[in-house]
């Protein structure tokens, strides 16, 4: 499994990009970066989306996507799949017809750019050889984290934004993980917004840690403020967890 960073950032900043990780090419976890990181050729691959929750650094690259295939005249259509809140935002307050056009419906409701799929909590789909896991975790919002597996048994944990959890610790962290992406926003200091908000700092990260039986062979950190992210990587490091590192855009992981 390949895994290309098109983002990792918790906002949109200079040399920073939101959340966005490509698998092999065509199956992406999460939506926050895509034009901005893939010529136009590999936009055309992408086939399924999987959105862990609905706030717009997560999905923002989907209706620049659908308006793409368009323009180019591409008659493939891409699937979106997320826990049914997620879904329903999406249509809801973006793809309405006032802030971007349904391309639910577009070019026609039979051929649409973009189809829905509903993955429940502690469901699994499998499609091209992946089977991919939806764990419940706690956000300010309705989110699902993921475990991505191919046809090689090698398996991916992607929490996307998550406060103090338990399920997907205690369901996907019983079985052998080997890369495990998890969200860290906040420096120590901010604790207190981390946890209102549905989030992680590294002190916070620890106690997560603490609740998983068997430890991911590498713990890569996604999802830092930008502007703090000089102390987030400090604070990560005096850790003393060699297999905790902070993740960077462009990069591609090989499991």
């Amino acid at each position: 499994m390949k895994v290309k960073v098109l983002g990792f950032a918790g906002a949109e900043f200079p040399g920073f990009h939101p959340p966005g990780f490509l698998i092999d090419g065509k199956l992406l976890l999460d939506a926050g970066t895509i034009g901005a990181s893939l010529s136009e050729n590999d936009q055309w691959k992408i086939r399924h989306i999987f959105i862990t929750h609905a706030h717009l650094d997560h999905i923002k690259g989907i209706p620049f996507l659908a308006d793409n295939i368009i323009i180019k005249n591409k008659t493939h259509n891409v699937t979106v799949i997320g826990i049914a809140p997620a879904l329903k935002t999406l249509k809801k307050n973006l793809l309405n017809n006032k802030i971007w056009p349904d391309f639910t419906v577009i070019p026609s409701p039979k051929n649409a750019v973009l189809k829905f799929v509903e993955i429940r909590a502690g469901r699994t789909i499998q499609l091209n050889g992946y089977k991919v896991t939806a764990y419940r975790v706690n956000h300010a919002v309705p989110a699902a984290g993921y475990v991505v597996e191919d046809e090689k048994g090698k398996k991916l944990l992607y929490t996307g934004d998550t406060g103090p959890t338990n399920t997907i610790w205690e369901k996907a962290c019983s079985m052998k993980i080997h890369r495990a992406i998890i969200e860290v926003s906040f420096p120590n200091r901010m604790e207190a917004l981390a946890i209102e908000t549905g989030h992680l700092t590294p002190k916070l990260l620890m106690k997560e840690l603490e609740k998983m039986k068997i430890i991911p062979d590498e713990l890569l950190i996604t999802h830092p403020k930008p502007q703090h992210i000089k102390t987030i990587t400090n604070e990560l490091q005096r850790l003393r967890k060699p297999n905790i590192r902070l993740l960077k855009d462009g990069e591609v992981i090989n499991i």
